[in-house]
């Protein structure tokens, strides 16, 4: 074997250690690693002994002896005993020693000497004490239990499933039975919930069930637009998840001869995909943390607690080898019911398929998976950023808030569904009343504070009485620079109709706007 042989096997490892030598007389130095290889989930790891922390290969003058040391050390310090395998290699004339640490099913195991009694695990290329939470997760699988199958203390006959027996009609076009809380797994035979009764119950009981989702201003964080957090039942953590997207996210159209084509800017069941593999194979055990969604001009991020449930990087692997294990498995059962996901686990595949299928998609699209081992996330990328970029540099609306049309939306909190029945309510003088009709809103201060003023401060909205604000008789109507917008929105305007509207309120605008404009009339001709 020579070096370069020596360096493709190390690099074969998921994780490795060096030591010049075995350090009989410190058992716990490299003990320490074969108690974290051994409680790592994937394919462990190895020791490489007569090997620097350089990586430089300085050999080993007894192999034979070192064999039987680590044996017996093995047998004294490790409670249980994990699965090893000892390879010696030659390489240029020098021996070295591979002991090579298979992951255990029977976790923890523990290193027990100098009076202590530890679990380690490995955590990026160190071998450190398990944590209390990592513990669980060990002692969980240690005993093939998974955290939604564990009996909780929550009576059954004190909690609701109107949610999940609603959505389990609806899905299905079946009835709900009661009886499928005990099939399911949701409850126990003595009438208690499971961790996944708990998750799915109406009043969920468990504080780690959460959700936060931020809207942000820009491609990168920053300034936030928008944020929400909710906390509870699964389902419906993923019903927001879904309605935070879609308030938070516009629908481009493609501008045709006899009208438009929508263009959605993501793949609905693609986000929807996404949004179920995050919850239900979320790390629970981990309690300081949370789902978060993050959503940006350009993409958007959906972030878990929790790794691959094998160990493995999921960017180190192609889509069609991601293997189908399981952190949550009732969880994972249930929504398969439901119809949110098929069980041969081809949920990333889906996600990546259903974005391929939108217009507009390039292959700089695609979807990525990232992984390590405290977190998930998926990031699922705009179709119509690129689209959207190019149309705001020319249609700005020239305001305080520096909005384009694209941005009106999301600064109001409103889809941009919404905002075109606003903006299109608004070509006739309307009063408050009717427009808070528009959206169910009761309160008049907090809807004029957060939909009506901003576009007046933008001038794209204007009063009928301005020197009486507060008169019953007020009335709200758009601009000519408003009308402008909503009519590049809803029309193919004629070369005519484009030069007209341009000339109406071109003195208006700023040296820069009426560049912008200019260059929009050139393109049009």
């Amino acid at each position: 074997m020579t070096d370069m042989d020596i360096k493709a096997l190390i690099s074969e490892c998921t994780a490795y250690d060096f030591k010049v030598m075995l350090e009989e007389k410190k058992p716990k130095s490299w003990l320490k690693s074969v108690s974290a290889f051994a409680n790592a989930n994937g394919l462990g790891g190895s020791l490489f002994f007569g090997i620097d922390n350089d990586g430089i290969v300085k050999g080993l003058d007894d192999v034979q002896h070192v064999c039987e040391a680590i044996s017996s050390k093995i047998r004294d310090y490790m409670d249980p005993m994990p699965e090893v395998e000892m390879i010696p290699h030659d390489i240029d004339g020098l021996h070295i020693l591979q002991l090579k640490v298979n992951a255990g099913h029977y976790t923890p195991y523990y290193y027990v000497g100098d009076g202590q009694r530890i679990a380690f695990v490995r955590v990026g290329d160190e071998s450190l004490p398990a944590t209390a939470e990592q513990m669980v997760r060990l002692v969980l699988k240690g005993s093939n239990k998974t955290f939604d199958s564990l009996h909780t203390d929550y009576k059954a006959e004190d909690y609701s499933f109107a949610i999940l027996a609603n959505t389990f009609r609806d899905r299905t076009k079946q009835e709900w039975d009661k009886k499928y809380l005990l099939s399911f797994g949701l409850v126990t035979g003595t009438g208690t919930l499971t961790n996944a009764g708990a998750l799915f119950a109406d009043d969920c009981p468990l504080w780690q069930s959460r959700l936060y989702c931020t809207r942000w201003d820009g491609t990168e964080k920053g300034d936030a637009i928008n944020d929400a957090e909710f906390t509870g039942n699964v389902l419906m953590l993923l019903r927001e998840a879904m309605n935070f997207v879609k308030s938070n996210t516009k629908r481009g159209w493609e501008k045709l001869p006899d009208g438009r084509k929508n263009k959605p800017e993501y793949a609905e069941r693609a986000v929807l995909e996404a949004m179920v593999n995050h919850f239900i194979h979320r790390d629970y055990t981990m309690m300081g943390s949370e789902v978060h969604l993050d959503v940006y001009d350009d993409r958007l991020a959906i972030t878990s607690p929790g790794g691959m449930y094998s160990g493995q990087a999921v960017q180190d692997l192609s889509i069609e080898e991601v293997a189908s294990d399981r952190r949550n498995p009732i969880l994972a059962d249930v929504m398969a019911q439901l119809d949110y996901m098929e069980k041969r686990g081809s949920g990333l595949k889906r996600i990546c398929n259903e974005t391929k299928a939108l217009d507009g998609y390039k292959d700089d699209l695609k979807p990525v998976f990232k992984s390590n081992t405290s977190q998930f996330m998926t990031i699922i990328y705009s179709m119509e950023y690129e689209a959207t970029s190019q149309l705001d540099n020319q249609h700005q609306a020239g305001t305080k808030l520096g909005l384009s049309w694209g941005q009106v939306g999301i600064k109001l909190g409103l889809s941009w569904g919404e905002v075109e029945n606003l903006f299109i309510a608004l070509q006739e003088p309307k009063s408050m009343t009717e427009l808070k009709e528009l959206y169910h809103w009761s309160n008049t201060s907090k809807f004029k504070a957060k939909h009506i003023t901003p576009l007046i401060e933008a001038q794209i909205v204007a009063m009928t009485l301005p020197d009486k604000p507060t008169s019953p008789n007020q009335r709200y109507i758009l601009t000519e620079k408003g009308k402008l917008l909503v009519a590049d929105m809803t029309q193919t305007p004629s070369t005519s109709d484009l030069v007209e509207k341009v000339n109406h309120v071109i003195e208006g605008l700023s040296e820069e706007e009426k560049r912008i404009a200019l260059e929009l009339l050139h393109k049009k001709q």
